[in-house]
């Protein structure tokens, strides 16, 4: 029997972490978290509230639990949880709970955007020219250098946080200088040369520089874009196992740009350029993505994988380490509806078009 805490209970995130470990009936699963609402609706056998991760509070009660429950294994699901959690390290440790993370520069690299992509550039990874905003005049010098056909920029911003945060693709100066108004963002923002709609990600575990599993998906549009004025909302409404050996390469090697030796989980976003190539644009760093119950559905339990290889225990047999799942598998997704695993036959016989 194993006991591992999984932090962001009942968020989506980690509840998909939940589900795929109990899956295994010899594991506990003891949820945490900073909102009582989704806390309320974890599937973990045991539920503790603690205050956000950026917080005086956080450390003290992170330990208390970690004391009084004794969990073999804990985990984070949310880039600030994991950047706070991953400096209290050695605290954590010496409650006799394991971790596998990668060291903290690691994590610090890949939550800022924009570090990211300095490593990726200075590693020679094919990717979108960024510049980061400080001020207006690096806005006009920003569309001036990077503006497509239409003229137009792709703006994110750069600090800690998902769901495609800030993001806003514009040809006007002056909402993107509202924008970043809005947002307090100078200083923050990055601009960066647009690329088109498709895109891939690339989930991967590792361990002390080794690749133990790695599965590609590709995205087919995002729950309620269409309520966003950038289109990305970071909830996939439909996931499909793929295979791109380009995109595994382009990965691999972005990875290796953040982490020479890489150790823990590394998810790969990637967006294809007009000349067919997967860029990196950022690496979602110690976690899985929301939608990781798609692969367990599949045969493919990642959470459990990981577990095994922090707790030294045997791993489940894999047909291969690169993309063991078959190409075609869709996961579909729609909010307060359970999400389903199908395939393109089975959705042209169950629907009349």
């Amino acid at each position: 029997m194993k006991k591992i805490l999984v932090a962001g209970a009942g968020g989506a995130p980690s509840e998909g972490v939940i589900y795929s470990l109990l899956q295994n009936p010899d594991n506990v699963v003891v949820g945490m978290g900073s909102e009582p609402t989704d806390l309320i609706l974890s599937k973990a056998h045991k539920k503790y509230f603690v205050p956000y991760a950026n917080t005086p509070e956080y450390r003290e009660r992170l330990l208390t639990i970690l004391e009084r429950e004794k969990p073999d294994l804990v985990h984070f699901q949310n880039d600030l949880e994991i950047f706070h959690a991953s400096l209290l390290r050695d605290d954590i440790l010496a409650t006799g709970t394991t971790i596998f993370m990668p060291p903290h520069d690691v994590i610090d690299t890949c939550v800022h955007k924009f570090k990211s992509y300095q490593a990726f550039a200075k590693a020679g990874v094919t990717v979108p020219r960024n510049m980061p905003i400080h001020t207006p005049q690096d806005l006009k010098d920003a569309f001036a250098a990077l503006g497509d056909a239409d003229g137009r920029i792709w703006l994110r911003a750069s600090s800690i946080g998902g769901g495609g945060k800030g993001s806003l693709p514009t040809h006007s100066f002056d909402l993107a200088r509202a924008w970043i108004d809005h947002y307090a963002g100078w200083g923050d923002f990055v601009a960066a040369e647009m690329l088109t709609s498709r895109t891939v990600t690339w989930l991967s575990i590792w361990h002390e520089g080794e690749l133990v599993v790695a599965q590609t998906r590709a995205r087919q549009g995002w729950t309620h874009g269409n309520r966003t004025i950038s289109g990305v909302t970071g909830v996939t409404k439909v996931g499909v196992t793929c295979e791109d050996e380009q995109a595994t390469a382009m990965a691999i090697a972005a990875v290796k740009a953040v982490a020479p030796r890489p150790h823990g989980i590394f998810g790969v976003d990637m967006t294809y350029d007009r000349a067919g190539v997967p860029n990196p644009t950022e690496i979602n760093i110690s976690r899985f993505f929301t939608t990781v119950r798609f692969f367990t559905e599949a045969g493919l339990n990642m959470p459990e994988i990981f577990k095994r290889l922090a707790l030294q225990q045997e791993l489940p047999p894999l047909l291969q380490r690169i993309n063991p799942l078959p190409p075609g598998l869709m996961w579909v997704r729609g909010m307060d509806t359970e999400p389903r695993l199908v395939t393109s036959s089975q959705m042209e016989q169950e629907i009349v078009f």
